[in-house]
């Protein structure tokens, strides 16, 4: 009896240890564009999570969470200072110790925005700054797309760089903004009903993090990540990763508590500022290193950072809820 209470109660992290698991053993089926199409679920149940978000969101907090800009300064510094100064601090060491396409596969990895719907997800599921952590996200995404090709080329020297700003903007819009804003508009007749759902949908956001948990595995193991490099290496860019992420997430966490942040705002700065982008750093890498033979050590790096951070930050929001709630 008392082990089926600890499992019901951590039915969240059991949820995430049964989805690496399942990729294991289905890649196939939960991979992008494979038989569950996970890659089209969880962006419909990413746009219902910030419809939701729209809904029990009051103005007022909306209100309250673009005008904190502490917590602006804190994510974006994090995102677009400290990770870069990570890379001139560590940059000769990890190109002493690895393949050079490795090394600067970290470089762009330090250079990348961070990501939308997991840091808000997270976000939520630890009873943080929702609106807080939808706006830094949103910031984030959209500086990226001029700040990462800047900072590439500073840091390995390419030319010729360019992005879409306009399909960018668009995508963000219509994953976000278009969601949210109808959650907005139809809170006045949805929001009695919402509150009298609120453990039903307070689940939600949980169950899409552990769809994507298992997207994430599906494509690392379909995509061979685990066993195309030696053992070596791969532990070698792992160790790092997971090095990288505590050292950002405890620092944040330091910083915040130093600077007297709410409980909520510190919860939205970890979660945004720790994360880094693969759905945009894909693409962007394609764009910045065209045919390059070396593009999957450059792309490994993120590839490993992508699962670790969610995997990591979705046992951290587990904690913070559960403080929340004592």
């Amino acid at each position: 009896m008392k082990l089926l209470a600890v499992l019901k109660k951590e039915w969240f992290l059991l949820g995430m240890l049964l989805a690496i698991f399942a990729a294991l053993l289905l890649p196939n089926l939960g991979r992008s564009g494979g038989g569950l199409q996970l890659d089209s679920v969880t962006g419909v149940g990413i746009a219902i999570i910030f419809f939701l978000h729209g809904v029990g969101l009051s103005p007022r907090e909306i209100r309250q969470g673009i005008q904190n800009w502490r917590l602006h300064l804190l994510v974006q510094s994090t995102t677009f200072l400290f990770y870069p100064l990570l890379w001139l601090l560590l940059g000769d060491a990890l190109h002493a110790l690895m393949p050079s396409a490795l090394a600067f596969g970290f470089c762009f990895l330090f250079t990348l925005p961070s990501t939308i719907s997991s840091s808000v997800a997270m976000t939520s599921i630890a009873k943080g700054n929702v609106a807080g952590a939808v706006f830094n996200a949103s910031l984030s995404s959209l500086l990226g797309v001029l700040i990462t090709p800047l900072l590439v080329q500073l840091f390995m020297g390419f030319d010729g760089v360019s992005m879409d700003i306009g399909a960018t903007v668009s995508a963000i819009c219509k994953m976000l903004l278009l969601p949210m804003v109808t959650g907005q508009l139809l809170r006045p007749f949805l929001l009695n009903s919402f509150q009298r759902h609120k453990n039903v949908v307070n689940k939600i956001d949980k169950w899409v993090i552990l769809l994507i948990v298992y997207n994430a595995f599906c494509d690392s193991v379909v995509e061979n990540i685990w066993g195309g490099f030696s053992l070596t290496t791969l532990l070698l860019a792992l160790l790092m990763c997971i090095l990288v992420l505590l050292t950002v997430i405890n620092g944040l966490v330091y910083v915040a508590r130093k600077l007297h942040f709410s409980v909520e705002d510190e919860i939205a700065a970890v979660f945004c500022g720790s994360k880094k982008t693969l759905a945009a750093g894909v693409p962007m890498a394609k764009v910045i290193f065209g045919s390059d033979p070396n593009l999957g050590m450059l792309l490994l790096p993120i590839m490993l950072y992508h699962p670790i951070q969610i995997f990591y930050c979705a046992i951290l929001a587990n904690r913070y809820a559960a403080r929340a709630s004592d």
